[in-house]
């Protein structure tokens, strides 16, 4: 006996569609984004995750699937922070932009404050999983890896840049964070929020002058094709955050939640020796590149710094207590 017309059979197979189910679908796809450019180290440990992760999935006989989009596919960093409060993204790399909506983040804005890599294992133990990542789970977000964004450094078309007064007048792209334009503005420089897939044109017809970013996103993005001078400063080291929806990741089930946060660390772990490895070796590039390498008078730009911290201090939540507790992890 017919039960259903073919007519019926179109119509439910356009809806189960139009919603996201089909009943033959065996694994669901966890959505998986980064803006980094292909070839920076932050999307490489992205497809580290996802490649590794899915093995492990499928070792348990999970009915998961991680599936990455990579280099701003599904939108700038400000779209994917809220795609992934509202669902529509499962697990997301964010950076900067992050601490546009939770004030204490902006303790990884702070210039000059970390300056090796092993500190942050030590600030993630003794201050963000505390103090910082409670805060940030209000918002409706939840850390589960603390990945190298690394040490940025700034590059121009105009001259090298010896001293903070080398940057006045200057157009700097930076992201669209505001204590990184309150530091720009700080050392004399214009800063200009743009998004990163948009910096290579608007450094090649001159909209801006320069940008700031780690050498491993400058490279991938092949900057060095249309920026003449970079300056070392390794002015802010910052992680990348692996970051989830807590709405929607508490749905998950708990085996395919440890998976996923066994393998954001191991990731973790893999990213920092990938970054060490990397640092010379990228330098190398640049200069072989055609770049002109010049490192900077860091003393000028601490002492350049210091409102900066005053205003942490002064407008962020517990910022003196985040400061000193972090100032201590970090002492040798």
């Amino acid at each position: 006996m017919k039960i259903f017309s073919s007519k019926t059979a179109v119509i439910f197979t356009a809806l189960s569609l139009s919603l996201g189910i089909s009943s033959f679908a065996k694994a669901k796809d966890l959505i998986i984004s980064t803006t980094a450019s292909l070839g920076s180290l932050q999307y490489d440990t992205t497809k580290h995750f996802v490649d590794e992760g899915n093995k492990k999935l499928a070792e348990k006989d999970l009915d998961y699937t991680l599936k990455f989009f990579g280099a701003g596919q599904l939108g700038s960093d400000k779209d994917t922070q809220q795609k992934l409060k509202i669902g529509t993204i499962d697990i997301a790399l964010l950076s900067s932009t992050l601490s546009t909506n939770i004030p204490e983040m902006a303790i990884f804005e702070l210039p000059f404050l970390i300056t090796e890599r092993s500190h942050l294992n030590r600030i993630e133990t003794e201050v963000f999983y505390p103090l910082i990542e409670p805060e940030i789970e209000k918002k409706g977000y939840k850390v589960i890896g603390l990945w190298e964004n690394g040490f940025r450094s700034i590059t121009n078309n105009t001259r090298p840049i010896y001293k903070p007064e080398d940057l006045k007048g200057l157009k700097i792209r930076t992201p669209s964070s505001s204590w990184r334009l309150n530091m720009f503005k700080q050392w004399g420089a214009n800063p200009t929020p743009i998004p990163f897939g948009d910096v290579f044109i608007g450094l090649r017809t001159g909209v801006i002058d320069g940008q700031e970013n780690p050498l491993t996103n400058i490279y991938a993005a092949k900057l060095q094709e249309v920026q003449k001078y970079l300056t070392i400063t390794n002015h802010v080291y910052s992680p990348a955050f692996l970051t989830v929806g807590v709405k929607s990741y508490k749905k998950l089930p708990d085996e395919v939640k440890r998976i996923i946060e066994e393998q954001a660390k191991q990731s973790q772990e893999w990213s920092y020796q990938e970054a060490t490895r990397l640092d010379k070796e990228l330098e190398t590039k640049l200069i072989e590149a055609g770049m002109q390498v010049n490192v900077a008078d860091i003393p000028a730009f601490v002492e350049a710094s210091k409102p900066i911290y005053d205003d942490f201090i002064s407008n962020v939540p517990n910022g003196k207590i985040l400061l000193e507790k972090t100032q201590q992890a970090i002492k040798p």
